[in-house]
């Protein structure tokens, strides 16, 4: 084993853990000029942090024998920020420490407080908790510090950026001044250095953050899409890589809640992970991924930290990280201990460039490219097949016989073709994608008709942007004045002056009709002329009309509208008779020319 000299009881469970070489951290911790020592270390995500401060701490903990002695108060305290991390941080301990007889204990929110005191008062030997739980159980004395030997912040610089700079004090200052602390913050902001200065004394500094601070062990992509592709495009990305494990960053609760029940309808095993889920939920979401029974798991930043699964190798960010260093929070969880991981960040077009300066700032390089289509994902599909199928495996006397009696009604060709499409028949169907160029997309674009609306009629409205024309009410205008429903209404463009939108030739008429009737039918306020368009809306280079898709069903202004009948039976070329007459009066409840906004909003 290629670790500096090890109390034996240590040096067994690393090895019954396969365990043969000592990271860059841990290393640097085990030197002799650092034993005993107060710590600040700065180190990359998944470096092996959790192990390294394990063993520094070893000192303090074990006696000569090896061994951790019985002790009615705490001897180590580790706190860290979230739940999640806590968790594993324990996992990790308990398994380390097996062998010397240590007794963990974790007090964290969410979980039972009752069964946490008692696992104090039998004698914890290791505490590992969040501030706010540690707090609660230091205030009502179920938790005595005075016996500590060492204490470890861990990721120091996210708890005071969740604010627990007083919860930190508060349990600081319970310890004795004697003890030991160490202090790992991938960060070294001014308020950790304050931190520092007050609780510790001749700190030595430990930095194995090289100055390029990409991760070498994760290989960055960033896929260019159209908004209404994205999901489509987590899809494809899932298909294409087959990652054992996966996780998918949304910055939302309810992104999390659309996207975990898109994937699941969509044939993927998929828990969700945030911070409306209970402790038990996310632990059973955690569980699951470990054992198997789920491949992908849609999180929001709760996730970023402490999540630590060994067959984790595809990270996608779904929605853009908030800045560099949460783009480096949420991609650590691949490409942990050695191993390879892939980052991919989902880029709509017009956040290309915000995405490009994250990435500078986070010294990391990405390969730009499109997402998977269908035939990419079919031939990776028939790459793993034949790996999986061509392995050697050993077979017992009873698939002999099946496969036998298999040979003998059916040809080698038809049990290979049946064997190929039940492999197929277990894997969601890869999405199409509009293609990324403008050209394909414009040409795509036109290709893409509603069922029903291959050929329209347009109309005009004599209101626009100016006078605070908003799809919210003028698609509720139209269903109320037209008697028609909003899966009968088409593109609706908004100019600056006027709004266009599309009804399907064969109800044009009777939408003409009805929206006269309306508007002869209510007479209280002024009306806003609805009249048949002739050439639709104009294709303005400098981007006059906005196309706008008809969303809600917001409650609009109360508003008239009358039509012109025309023959809607002619091409809208060979119409008769000229363009209605435009909006110019006052609308009540309002300035003049213009619309009151929704909600009293104005824009």
């Amino acid at each position: 084993m290629n670790f500096p000299p090890l109390p034996s009881s240590l040096e067994a469970a690393l090895a019954e853990r396969g365990y043969a070489a000592a990271t860059p951290v841990q290393a640097e911790v085990l030197q002799p000029e650092a034993v005993g020592r107060d710590l600040i270390v700065s180190a990359q995500t998944g470096s092996g942090k959790t192990i390294a401060f394990g063993l520094a701490m070893a000192q303090e903990l074990l006696s000569e024998s090896e061994s951790i002695a019985f002790s009615e108060r705490p001897l180590a305290l580790i706190i860290a920020p979230t739940r999640e991390l806590a968790l594993q941080v324990s996992r990790e301990l308990t398994w380390l420490y097996s062998k010397a007889g240590g007794r963990i204990a974790s007090c964290v929110g969410g979980m039972n407080p009752q069964q946490e005191r008692k696992a104090l008062r039998a004698g914890a030997t290791i505490v590992v908790g969040t501030p706010g739980r540690l707090r609660d159980h230091l205030e009502r004395g179920a938790l005595d510090l005075s016996g500590l030997k060492v204490v470890v912040l861990d990721e120091a610089d996210e708890m005071l950026d969740m604010g627990f700079r007083e919860e930190l004090e508060e349990i600081l200052d319970a310890t004795a001044e004697s003890r030991r602390t160490l202090l790992f913050s991938a960060t070294m902001p001014r308020p950790i250095e304050a931190l520092a200065r007050r609780y510790q004394c001749n700190a030595l500094r430990i930095a194995t953050i090289s100055g390029g601070r990409g991760h070498g062990d994760i290989s960055y992509q960033a896929v260019t899409v159209s908004p209404p592709e994205i999901e489509n495009a987590v899809v494809n990305l899932l298909r294409y890589h087959e990652a054992e494990a996966a996780i998918l960053f949304c910055a939302t609760r309810e992104k999390v809640r659309h996207l975990h029940a898109t994937l699941q309808e969509r044939g993927f095993a998929a828990v969700a992970l945030s911070g409306e889920h209970s402790q038990s939920e996310r632990n059973h979401a955690l569980q699951a991924l470990r054992d198997r029974r789920a491949r992908v798991c849609v999180a929001t930043d709760v996730a970023a930290r402490g999540i630590d699964l060994p067959t984790l190798s595809l990270v996608i960010h779904v929605e853009i990280p908030r800045d560099a260093e949460t783009l480096q929070h949420r991609s650590g969880r691949t490409g942990r201990a050695g191993k390879k991981g892939t980052a991919v960040l989902i880029v709509p077009f017009s956040r290309r460039k915000r995405v490009e300066s994250m990435l500078r700032h986070a010294k990391t390089s990405a390969e730009w490219t499109d997402a998977p289509d269908r035939e990419a994902i079919r031939t990776r599909d028939r790459d793993r097949l034949l790996e999986k199928l061509l392995k050697p495996v050993e077979v017992d006397e009873g698939d002999r016989e099946l496969a036998e009696r298999l040979l003998a009604e059916r040809t080698p060709a038809q049990i290979a073709a049946m064997l190929v499409q039940a492999h197929r028949a277990n894997l969601p169907e890869p999405e199409d994608l509009i293609a990324n160029t403008p050209e394909a997309r414009r040409e795509a674009q036109k290709e893409r008709h509603r069922p029903g609306f291959e050929d329209t009629v347009w109309f005009r409205m004599a209101l626009g942007r100016r006078q605070n024309a908003d799809p919210r009410w003028i698609l509720p205008l139209l269903c109320r004045r037209g008697h028609i429903t909003r899966n009968e209404i088409g593109a609706i463009r908004i100019g600056p002056d006027e709004t266009f939108f599309q009804i399907p030739r064969q109800i044009a008429k009777k939408f003409a009709d009805a929206a006269s009737r309306s508007a002869q039918a209510d007479s209280e306020e002024e009306p806003v002329a609805i009249t048949l368009s002739d050439n639709g809306p104009r294709n303005d280079v400098r981007g006059n009309h906005k196309r706008v898709p008809a969303r809600s069903n917001a409650d609009a202004p109360r508003v008239k509208a009358k039509a012109a009948v025309r023959d809607f039976d002619k091409p809208q070329g060979q119409q008769a008779g000229k363009p209605g007459k435009p909006f110019k009066k006052k609308v009540k409840g309002g300035p003049k020319g213009r619309r009151p906004a929704p909600n009293g909003r104005r824009g």
